[in-house]
This record gives C-alpha cells, sequence and structure tokens, in this order.
C-alpha cells in the first residue's frame, strides 16, 4: 500500500464496499501522520492539548496507537510507508541511552496500555516487527516491554494488556511469564455477568468496554491461541456469540450505534468487535451482516466531522470537542479507533471479504438487556435508537460519570449531553435528566449512583439520593416516540427541579411551542418535547452552552420546572423525541413542526392519575401500578 495513490481524496467519498476500500480508508488516515513524528520516531506528537500523563507518554501513546491499524494491514499482505518509522521509532523508544527512550515503567503506568499493540504485532507478524530489528534493538524490546510482568494493572480490562504481551513473547518464541498470563485470565474471568457480558472491574460499568475490550482481546487470543489453549480460546468465542445477539441491538440500519459511556472519543472502535468476530472465526451470525455492521458504521462516521484540516483524528465524538473528554485522553488517544481495521488481516478471498453485505436482521422493538442496567427501543420507521437507563449502584471519578451512566435515557439520533458546570441549567445542558437544586443556589445535582434500581419489562425503576435527606424514586416508562417518567421525591429541604427532554440540535432559531404544561421545538434534526401531566409548575426551552452534546455544538432542551416545599412531591412527564423522516443524513430536512402538540402522534400510553395510585397501561400490554400512599 505504500507505493499506492490515493483512491479517494476524502473519506467520505469511499463508497467502503470492499476490502481494497477499508484500505484505502486506512492509508487516508495514515498519510497525514507522516510529519508528526518526533525526530528519533519514537513519538507521534499530534497536538498540544494535555492528558493526565506527560506529554512525552502521549507522544508514545499516539506511536503505540496507529499500530492497530498498521498491524493487520501488514498481516494481510500490505505495505505502509510509516513502517520504516514504526522500526526506527521502536529502536529508539527502547534504547535507555536514548533521548527519545520511553522509560522506566510505574504501577498502572498509561504505557502499560500501550504496550498491548506490540504484543499484538509479535504474535501477529513477527516476521514484520521482530526479525527487522538489530539484536541490541531486539533485546531493549523485550528489556522494556516485559516491566509489564513486574507492575499491576488497573483491575479491569487493563489486566488483558498483560495477556497480550505475554502471548506476544510466547509466538515470537521468547521467555514469557506463564504464571502471570493464568493469572490475569483467570481474574478476567471473575468479571464475567453471563449471556456475554462483563463489567469493567468489580461493579464496572458494562459499555463498550465490554465490546472493544473484553470480547476484542478474547476474540484475539481465542485466534491466536486456538492450539494452545483450545477450551478458552472456545470459551470466549462462545461468550462473544451470545454478547453478539445483544449489541446488535445499539446499532441503527443508518450504521450509527448508540453514544453511551465514556471513551467515546474512540469513535468507530464501536464496531471494532464485529470485525475481531470475523478475524476468530466465532460463530453467532452470519459474515455478511458482520461486514454490514462494520463498513456501514465506517461510512456513519465518515460522514462526520471528525477530522482536522490536517486530515488528524480529533478528540470530540461527531465532532471536535474536549468538554466531553476524558482525562486521559491526549491528541493520539482517538486512534484506538484503528482496531476496526482487523479485518484487513484477512485476506482479499477470505468468506469476510467475499460475502455479501447484509442488512441489519430483524429485531424486536424492544430488547432488555439487564446487566448492562438497559432496555433499548427502536424504531425502524424513523431508524432511532434509544436506551433507557435504570443507572447503577456504584460509580467512578471519571470525567462526566453522572452525564454517560445515569441519564434516564440515550439515543443514536439526540445523543447525549456533558455539563459545562453544574451552575445553571444553561451551563448543566440536563437533557434526559431530573436535575435538583436546593431552593433558588442554581446549584444543581443529579442522579448518580442508585441505592435500587429495577428492570421489568418496558419498566425501569431506581431510588437515588442526591442528598442525605432528599430521597427520589423514579420510574420509567421505555417507549419511541413517546416514553413516560415518574419521579416521587421526599425532601426535608426546598427544592428547584428541572425535567430535561431530549436535546435537539439546532443552528438557526428553531420552530418552537411554550405552554404552561408542554414545551415542543423542532429543526432539521427532528423534534423534541416535554409534557406535565403532574406536578410541575412551568415549561420553556433551555439553550445550553455550546459544544455540550455530543453529535450537535448547539442545541436546544425542552425543560419542565417546579419549586418543591419540603414533603412529598410526584412528578409525572410524558417525553417525546423523534427524528422526523428518519433520514441518516442530518442535513436533510425534516417535517416543520406542527402548529399544536394536538398534532404529534398520541402518546400510546394511558396514564391515570388518581390518589392513591398511578396507573400506567404501557405498549407491551403491561399495567404499571404505582401507589402513592
Amino acid at each position: 500500500m505504500g507505493n499506492e495513490s490515493l483512491a479517494y481524496g476524502r473519506l467520505a467519498d469511499n463508497p467502503l464496499k470492499t476490502r481494497e476500500d477499508m484500505a484505502a480508508a486506512l492509508q487516508e488516515l495514515l498519510v497525514p501522520l507522516q510529519p508528526f513524528y518526533s525526530k528519533g520516531k519514537a513519538r507521534l506528537e499530534l497536538g498540544a492539548t494535555g492528558a493526565s500523563y506527560p506529554a512525552a507518554v502521549a507522544g508514545m501513546e499516539g506511536f503505540s496507537r496507529v499500530l492497530w491499524g498498521l498491524v493487520p494491514l501488514l498481516a494481510g499482505g500490505g505495505t505502509s510507508e510509516l513502517w520504516d518509522n514504526v522500526l526506527e521509532g521502536i529502536t529508539s523508544g527502547t534504547d535507555p541511552r536514548h533521548v527519545e527512550y520511553w522509560g522506566e515503567v510505574a504501577d498502572y503506568d498509561q504505557r502499560l496500555v500501550e504496550m498491548a499493540a506490540f504484543g499484538y504485532a509479535l504474535a501477529l507478524i513477527p516476521d514484520k516487527i521482530w526479525d527487522p530489528l538489530e539484536a541490541d534493538a531486539r533485546s531493549n524490546l523485550y528489556a522494556w516491554l516485559n516491566q509489564i510482568n513486574a507492575h499491576p494493572c488497573h483491575d479491569c480490562n487493563w489486566l488483558f494488556f498483560n495477556v497480550l504481551v505475554n502471548i506476544g513473547f510466547r509466538k515470537a518464541g521468547l521467555p514469557y511469564d506463564a504464571a502471570q498470563l493464568e493469572k490475569n485470565l483467570d481474574r478476567l474471568d471473575a468479571f464475567y455477568l453471563g449471556d456475554g457480558w462483563y463489567s469493567d472491574g468489580v461493579e464496572g460499568h458494562s459499555d463498550y468496554y465490554v465490546p472493544f475490550a473484553f470480547h476484542y482481546y478474547g476474540l484475539l487470543y481465542s485466534r491466536l491461541m486456538l492450539e494452545e489453549d483450545h477450551d478458552r480460546s472456545l470459551k470466549f468465542q462462545q461468550r462473544a456469540g451470545e454478547f453478539a445477539a445483544s449489541f446488535l441491538a445499539w446499532f441503527s440500519s443508518d450504521g450509527s450505534a448508540l453514544p453511551y459511556g465514556r471513551s467515546l472519543t474512540y469513535r468507530f472502535s464501536q464496531s471494532a468487535f464485529w470485525g475481531a468476530m470475523a478475524f476468530a472465526e466465532a460463530d453467532g451470525l452470519p459474515l455478511g451482516v458482520l461486514k454490514g455492521l462494520v463498513l456501514r458504521n465506517l461510512r456513519w462516521w465518515f460522514s462526520q466531522p471528525i477530522l482536522d484540516a490536517g486530515g488528524i483524528l480529533t478528540i470530540g465524538y461527531a465532532y471536535p470537542n474536549l468538554v466531553m473528554a476524558e482525562n486521559y485522553n491526549s491528541p493520539g488517544s482517538p486512534y484506538w479507533a484503528f482496531k476496526t481495521f482487523l479485518p484487513l488481516a484477512l485476506p482479499s478471498d477470505h468468506p469476510f471479504w467475499m460475502a455479501e453485505e447484509l442488512p441489519l436482521p430483524k429485531m424486536d422493538a424492544l430488547n432488555v438487556q439487564k446487566p448492562a442496567h438497559l432496555v433499548l427501543v427502536r424504531d425502524e420507521g424513523s431508524r432511532h435508537v434509544a436506551a433507557f437507563n435504570s443507572g447503577h449502584h456504584g460509580t467512578n471519578e471519571h470525567t462526566h460519570t453522572s452525564a454517560k451512566y445515569e441519564k434516564f435515557v440515550y439515543s443514536t439520533w439526540f445523543g447525549f449531553s456533558v455539563p459545562r458546570s453544574e451552575w445553571g441549567l444553561s451551563q448543566g445542558a440536563f437533557d434526559s435528566m431530573l436535575a435538583l437544586s436546593e431552593g433558588g443556589d442554581n446549584l444543581y445535582r443529579v442522579k448518580r449512583r442508585n441505592t435500587d434500581t429495577m428492570i421489568q419489562d418496558n419498566v425501569l425503576h431506581a431510588v437515588w439520593k442526591p442528598w442525605s435527606d432528599v430521597e427520589v424514586s423514579t420510574w420509567l416508562v421505555a417507549g419511541l416516540p413517546w416514553h413516560i417518567r415518574v419521579h416521587r421525591i421526599e425532601t426535608k429541604r426546598s427544592l428547584d427541579a428541572a425535567e430535561g427532554g431530549f436535546a435537539l440540535g439546532v443552528e438557526s432559531l428553531p420552530q418552537q411551542k411554550v405552554g404552561m404544561n408542554e414545551a415542543v421545538a423542532g429543526s432539521l434534526s427532528g423534534v423534541s418535547g416535554v409534557r406535565s401531566l403532574l406536578g410541575y409548575d412551568a415549561a420553556g426551552l433551555v439553550w445550553p452552552n455550546a459544544n455540550t452534546n455530543i453529535l450537535q455544538p448547539r442545541t436546544v432542551i425542552p425543560t419542565l420546572t417546579a419549586s418543591l416545599e419540603p414533603g412529598v412531591h410526584w412528578l409525572v412527564s410524558a417525553v417525546y423525541g423523534d427524528p422526523g423522516d428518519g433520514s441518516s443524513s442530518r442535513n436533510s430536512g425534516h417535517p416543520a413542526l406542527t402548529s399544536s402538540l394536538d398534532d404529534l402522534p398520541e402518546i400510546g400510553l394511558n396514564v391515570a392519575i388518581g390518589e392513591e395510585a398511578i396507573t400506567i397501561h404501557s405498549s407491551v400490554g403491561q399495567e404499571i401500578v404505582i401507589p402513592r400512599t
């Protein structure tokens, strides 16, 4: 590939139908990186923004992450002009006498993460990465990587990094730590929840780290170690097959996937799992379905403005955005998305590439995923997928945890928003949340952890305490385009409450309708609305700070508000969200907002509010009775 000319001038023009198309897409992403290698080629220095680790480590991270695309490319017979940089960079970076030495690592060091790509390369292409090195460079590379056997990794998906380094050593015929390897594989097994799901550590979240970490590395292991560790390899494949049945529901037919959880700046790594299924030749889905999932997701991503003017991947989600980034996102971090190029390791005559691309299999409109605390609802007509969330007992210290894990609903079309601050509704950007502040102080709290959760069919329940003397019981009745929210709030302090609907993308003043009990906005991005059924004082539109939403830089959030005195209060709302005509292009026209809320579709959920109980007849025929006594 190194001597080939660019097949496409822009990623968005690439049809992404064939192996050659995928290789061309990788080439277009690789070519702009050449000027950013350091003098000794051991660092890829793509920007000046900071992370929780030093700039030198960030440069090493960038160097390493590009390997996730280069290694399968070379394994499949391709070439790249950057490979000479890689070999020189390894020689410089692992030489303790060189100014660009990657350094002695510490416990829980970011460089332990980045070692995994080298283990992967040693296992898959030892003739390309090991054999060309001089004897001293080989010795230095082994010694530098072997530090991972003397330093602990975090007790989560990180344990797989040690696994990959040691199987790389083993496959390359080098000494490896068999005891460490077995210990970490056993510990990773402790995080398995069943039905194909893992948690990212004890009581951790179940998010994209399940497919693009646990299963991805497990599938690599199963392909590379099938003969040496047959039973465990088959177990990894079986679990991945079980997980695939659930993970399908996270994808829309337009190629987009559910924005949920942390590390979303890794973008098209969302579909890396599907390519790993094909690479490992795991059972579960037809190859044509796997192929469609990977290629549609890449097409969707390459239609978004995720590159800067020089063709470098930016930090952000659907556009460059540091506001939503994690503390561990350096300029090179987004290149973990290259994991999705794993199918390039398969030759062009492999059945994966020969298969006809197939659409998503037909799925039920409702998909309950209790290990992930989610109920997914899909509307095929609008290509809209929404995940309703009961919430979690535990939390973590990652950036914007409440926004990324505790919203009431996450949407492929409306995304979700992160706060610029908790001061005021505009800075808080509280879409799909109930935000509470002490009366008049304008400093809001939202759900961060739960004392109790439950899911039954399309009804989700959570109990949470934003203050020690305030308890909120929340019931969600999942559905599209309408869903119902019920809150029982018992408080010993005066509170201001704000209930946010979906955040609607706007580029100009949207059409809008605001009344005492309802607020609706419509734009080219669809329609979003909220309606009070009980307990709210007013409705209005909140204009959040720019860049708070992960899909649209500018949004509006229809919001209900109430002032609550100490005591017990009930708040009930109906929330509406519809992409309009369901077009996959966010720049296409959508139906204009109707002149009256009465012209919107009926709620479709019969809600009876009595003095003793609230009764909801759901769309799946379930009767939900919530006692008010």
